[in-house]
């Protein structure tokens, strides 16, 4: 990932915090010919001293996640372990018109995470169970009880059409573009984003969060 200086976050929390609130994520592998596989699915992070599905994890952790077993994908998982996940949080337009003088252009803001991980893929039942419970604590807790209930037939057979796995995070980036380096367009670009969309008002409080922080300075 292209990380300017003044964009590149080096605190794990940050990178934590966007992947636990943006979780839907693009899974990246490269297939036997060279060519880019992608799928996109939701997933759970773990911290290093889980204790739930696919062991410690790395040293930022794991994220736990699952296929359909008629995903090509999850062969390809299997056989090549090594892949990429890439998570992208608040993005928005910002106006060169916030900006106290006219020789100025137009910027796209946004947070994103690439993590590079290794996959242990999760045959046992009670794994894949166990995941689908992160899982659905994470966007549904109240579907839990109705999951349960369900014949175990019936979700024997929901197990057995998924591909569970683990992946372990090896390496991790973290972008936080807010045009940190433009520190007179700051109030003007805090003014806009608070009356924008839901995307726009989470680059706000992103940039109170991280106003303070010293690499965030230009």
């Amino acid at each position: 990932m292209y990380r300017p200086a003044q964009f590149s976050s080096d605190d794990p929390q940050v990178a934590i915090d966007l992947m636990r609130a943006h979780p839907f994520a693009s899974l990246i592998s490269v297939d036997e010919a060279g060519g880019p596989v992608v799928s996109h699915l939701p997933l759970h992070w773990q911290a290093p001293s889980g204790t739930g599905p696919g062991g410690v994890g790395g040293t930022w952790g794991h994220l736990l996640g699952h296929l359909a077993r008629a995903n090509p994908h999850a062969d390809l998982l299997q056989n090549r372990p090594r892949a990429l996940v890439t998570f992208m949080g608040p993005h928005a337009f910002m106006s060169p018109r916030v900006y106290p003088d006219l020789m100025r252009v137009p910027t796209w803001n946004y947070l994103a995470v690439h993590c590079e991980v290794e996959a242990t893929i999760l045959d046992d039942p009670a794994d894949k169970d166990a995941l689908l419970k992160y899982l659905i604590a994470d966007h549904d807790p109240a579907y839990a009880d109705q999951w349960r209930s369900l014949p175990k037939d019936y979700s024997a057979r929901m197990l057995q059409g998924i591909v569970a796995f683990s992946l372990d995070i090896i390496s991790l980036e973290c972008t936080a573009k807010l045009n940190q380096h433009r520190p007179e367009a700051r109030t003007g670009m805090l003014e806009a984003y608070d009356q924008g969309t839901p995307d726009a008002r989470a680059l706000a409080d992103w940039m109170r969060r991280l106003g303070d922080d010293p690499q965030d300075k230009p």
